[in-house]
């Protein structure tokens, strides 16, 4: 049965803003959230047994307890959940994941961040847009995050949340940053801590780690990047489209 588990039930929630790390395109999403969790020290909150996940156990180093892929993470004094994954979620399997995840963000009052990377030659530092559903461009008004300067969508589990949630008139935010197509981009991870989940969750984040750790993470995540390339045009990433319109 598809469902999200709460096991912290303890744990007080005000209207949480969620950030999403599903892996895609640079890594982004899944850089961003796996620093927050570390950097905030979260808890365990819930786990996701949705349609479309696979079912296998994960397991960390030097522990013996296994996990489900997909988790979620709360930081109660933040007011802050954050979605870690880590497996890709299939094509195939992101409209059923997406209306699981989606009806229990309703049911609790949850904010979500979406992210994606854009795959394009970057110009010095990363660029940081912003597109949104329901009523939440005011979010982005306030952070000063601007729109994409073309025409785009964004595919893969990622898109399928965002079309989820316009649907649902749901208010929520999808984050696209500039990225490269091929490696992880912690770079391009930091742009989106500091000019987007920063100034929208309203929390502070240090981002001098995860610099100095770039090659560090590059190394760990390349064989995960390279599931994706392989995964083509169906990954969720954002892209732009040129041509008839």
């Amino acid at each position: 049965m598809a469902r999200v588990q709460v096991h912290a039930d303890d744990v007080e929630l005000d209207s949480p803003v969620l950030v999403e790390g599903l892996p895609g395109t640079g890594l982004v999403g899944k850089i961003t959230a796996d620093n927050l969790v570390e950097q905030f020290d979260m808890s365990l909150y819930g786990s996701l047994y949705c349609e479309g996940l696979p079912d296998v156990a994960v397991y960390h180093g030097e522990r013996s307890d296994v996990l489900p892929p997909v988790r979620l993470y709360a930081d109660e004094t933040r007011d802050l959940l954050v979605l870690q994954s880590d497996v890709p979620v299939s094509p195939s399997g992101a409209p059923a994941f997406a209306d699981c995840i989606t009806d229990w963000f309703e049911d609790n009052d949850v904010f979500p961040l979406y992210l994606s990377g854009l795959p394009e030659e970057k110009n010095g530092s990363p660029e940081l847009y912003g597109v949104a559903t329901g009523e939440a461009t005011t979010a982005l008004d306030a952070a000063g995050i601007v729109p994409p300067r073309e025409n785009g969508l964004v595919t893969g589990p990622t898109g399928a949340l965002l079309a989820r949630a316009d649907r649902a008139g749901l208010d929520a935010v999808g984050l696209v940053v500039q990225t490269d197509p091929q490696f992880p981009d912690p770079e391009a991870a930091r742009v989106v801590l500091e000019h987007g989940v920063d100034p929208i969750a309203g929390v502070e984040v240090d981002t001098d780690a995860l610099v100095e750790q770039a090659g560090e993470i590059q190394s760990a995540r390349e064989e995960l990047a390279r599931q994706l390339q392989d995964a083509g045009d169906e990954s969720t990433q954002a892209r732009t489209i040129r041509g008839f319109q």
